[in-house]
């Protein structure tokens, strides 16, 4: 018997060799070959979902605590439906291989009129649709696979985005025709990293104050724990952007805060804007990370040490990459100490006797008293995210939402993927009831894997930011259908979860106790009325209306 690998086994095992070991996925007959196989092999297992958004999503949230990610599909209407996810994961710098099932060779060079096609003859269509929204794509074959998924990997590690692979059928179980050897990892050039390392060096040690913005980035590379060394080697203070919150231990003793330009924490904004030296690490200035804008840093007083360059006012040093960048400062000895800055601030204390309705003050509180070391708490766009970003976090803690691609419906299949990837980790899904109805399908694969997932449905009547933001709040847009949502984990087959609607805060402290308890999959209804709002949104209103023209 022949030992070269099959096209299909060579791909693979490459993609468990950099993290995967499960991929999301929905069944198409384009795709059954490939399907075939990833059922059958022993380290990677398939992880149906209910369309294939949904399993996009769950790829998106597994990539977020691995690393990396897969999902795959089948051709046409299959990778369609997950290209809106895709695009997500581009946007937030993500590794998700894009996995879709071909038509086999023959019938693209006859120009067939096959079903899921539009019926032109044409198959490479949706190839293109998705080179907009990955970093690299390719049609695999047996003389191709290597190179291509060598190409791929490097692609997907070094740039952090998702990749394409399409796979004709009769090439899937075919013996590969080439082999070669994975590319290297991306190191920094010597002497750029040395100028780069020292131009960041001699600055911090011409200041007397610094600060640094964490971003993203750091968990895409898992790195966090470098940029941690970097911080207390420097003893500099660091503070978060809405994106990036959590990107360092927010019980470090040098963590001021939430940095949201003018819109909230004014300690934290006067803080770093008038700090002689701000370091940013992975960040993005986005519209909602900077406050809508509002944000004010100097840049001759702005370095940015980015994914492969760091830039120190006008000088930039190209090809080094920012573990490299992280490592080296971490390393110097350091002897000047930066003034701490700001303490963060909390919620607020627990408000609310047992017999008042939940309002925003009584329920943000709440939920962050509730989370544990260690958590994985993904919170979807909007109300939810906004309101608990300025939660302090305990050790070990970490807060995924969707900052800059904004996609409602998202975190339900995102936490999916968490609990995936991380079955030994309590993970907390924080959703509004508009978004939930989007993906809600996606509980009962908690159930089917045996997960115990922690669940708030935030029901306050319909799309609570959208009314915020839009010029009529009571528009018939922002409604939603009603439904019984505590109902919803029994209709989808999760017969042993403990579900519970509650509307006063006496109702809400009993279910948080009994989730606390751990022994048992959660869900948890909150009702609050329609307007209730953390702070964030309500002032993100009138800039909002400005820069787009809205409201």
């Amino acid at each position: 018997m022949s030992t070269t690998p099959t096209v299909i086994d060579y791909v693979l095992r490459r993609l468990h060799e950099i993290g995967i070991s499960d991929v999301f996925g929905v069944p198409g007959d384009f795709a059954f070959p490939m399907h075939d196989a990833i059922v059958a092999h022993p380290e990677i297992n398939w992880i149906g979902c209910c369309n294939e958004l949904n399993a996009a999503y769950a790829a998106d949230g597994y990539a977020r605590v691995r690393g990396v990610g897969a999902v795959s599909t089948t051709y046409g209407v299959g990778e369609l439906s997950a290209i809106s996810a895709v695009a997500g994961a581009y946007a937030e710098h993500l590794p998700v291989f894009h996995l879709v099932g071909m038509p086999n060779l023959a019938t693209q060079a006859n120009r067939a009129l096959v079903h899921h096609t539009l019926g032109n003859g044409e198959f490479e269509l949706f190839r293109k649709m998705a080179d907009i929204v990955v970093g690299a794509s390719a049609i695999i074959t047996p003389a191709n696979v290597v190179s291509e998924t060598e190409r791929l990997i490097h692609e997907a590690l070094y740039n952090r985005r998702p990749v394409y692979l399409a796979f004709p059928t009769d090439v899937v179980d075919k013996p590969i025709l080439a082999t070669s050897a994975p590319l290297p990892l991306p190191v920094s050039e010597p002497e750029a990293l040395t100028a780069a390392v020292d131009a960041v060096a001699q600055a911090l040690s011409a200041a007397s104050t610094a600060c640094v913005l964490p971003g993203l980035l750091l968990h895409r590379l898992h790195i966090t724990d470098i940029a941690t060394q970097f911080v207390d080697a420097a003893g500099l203070p660091f503070a978060t952007m809405f994106a990036d919150k959590s990107a360092i231990d927010e019980d470090h003793p040098r963590y001021i805060g939430m940095y949201d330009g003018q819109l909230m924490e004014e300690d934290v904004r006067v803080f770093v804007e008038s700090a002689d030296v701000v370091i940013t690490v992975g960040t993005m200035q986005t519209d909602f990370n900077t406050g809508a804008f509002t944000a004010r840093l100097d840049p001759a007083r702005t370095i940015d040490i980015g994914l492969h360059r760091t830039t120190v006012g006008s000088a930039v040093y190209q090809n080094v990459e920012m573990a490299d960048v992280l490592r080296e400062l971490a390393s110097r000895a350091w002897t000047k100490r930066f003034p701490p800055g700001p303490r963060p601030t909390s919620l607020g204390p627990v408000v609310g006797s047992a017999a008042e309705p939940i309002t925003a003050a009584a329920l943000y509180p709440r939920w962050a008293d509730f989370l544990r070391e260690d958590d994985i708490v993904i919170a979807e766009t909007g109300t939810c995210s906004m309101g608990l970003a300025f939660a302090q976090l305990p050790h070990g803690a970490r807060f995924y939402n969707q900052t800059l691609w904004g996609a409602i419906g998202w975190a339900t299949p995102a936490s999916l993927g968490a609990a995936v990837a991380a079955p030994d980790r309590r993970v907390v899904l924080i959703t509004g009831e508009g978004s939930h109805q989007l993906t809600v399908q996606e509980i009962s694969q908690f159930h089917r894997l045996g997960l115990r997932p922690i669940i708030f449905v935030l029901n306050n009547s319909g799309y609570l930011i959208e009314r915020l933001l839009c010029k009529d709040p009571g528009i018939v847009y922002n409604d939603v259908a009603t439904w019984n949502y505590a109902e919803l984990p029994h209709a989808l087959g999760c017969d042993d979860w403990f579900t519970e609607r509650v509307t006063t805060c006496g109702e809400l402290d009993e279910a948080l106790a009994k989730a606390a308890q751990g022994d048992q999959a959660t869900y948890i209804e909150v009702v609050t009325d329609t307007y209730e709002a953390p702070p964030l949104p309500n002032k993100l209103h009138e800039n909002v209306k400005t820069l787009y023209n809205i409201g």
